[in-house]
């Protein structure tokens, strides 16, 4: 079997551990699929697991590792953020949410979106708030948090 081939059954194995919440079986797995052929998507989901285990500098270390094999990946630069935001920085965070938007390799746009509108609402910036979660929905619109969340805060606005 090529390496290729056993990192993606590995990198699929540990998902699958990661569902179940086993997570050290997880990080296992991971690790080990990176050891065989390193993915920035193995690196982000590794970093998305020590995130679940409130390990988040270890957390970004694989996120940035993951921008090492693969700047084009949206995801670690919008996880990056998430773990920013969960560690009370409402102003580093942006940048990395921004730099989300601009990745060429990303399935959903929405979540920066809705990220930035979380963060400027915390910090009273309502109508960029409002903005963001509004470009969440443009981007996926039966996005329900970003419509709740629009909702609610154009409830604080009127």
């Amino acid at each position: 079997m090529g390496a290729k081939r056993e990192a993606i059954e590995l990198f699929q194995r540990a998902y699958q551990s990661q569902l179940a919440n086993d997570y050290e079986e997880a990080i296992e797995l991971y690790q080990r699929s990176i050891a065989t052929y390193p993915t920035a998507e193995a690196h982000t989901f590794l970093g998305w697991v020590y995130s679940f285990q409130d390990r988040y500098d270890e957390a970004i270390e694989q996120c940035l590792e993951a921008i090492r094999v693969d700047d084009t990946l949206g995801n670690p630069y919008n996880d990056i953020g998430s773990y920013l935001i969960a560690r009370g920085d409402l102003y580093g965070c942006v940048r990395w949410f921004k730099r989300a938007l601009c990745a060429p390799r990303y399935e959903s746009y929405a979540f920066p979106h809705l990220n930035l509108g979380r963060v400027y609402e915390a910090r009273g910036r309502l109508l960029d708030a409002a903005r963001h979660y509004g470009l969440a929905l443009e981007q996926q619109p039966a996005f329900d948090q970003a419509a709740r969340a629009l909702r609610r805060l154009q409830a604080r606005l009127n």
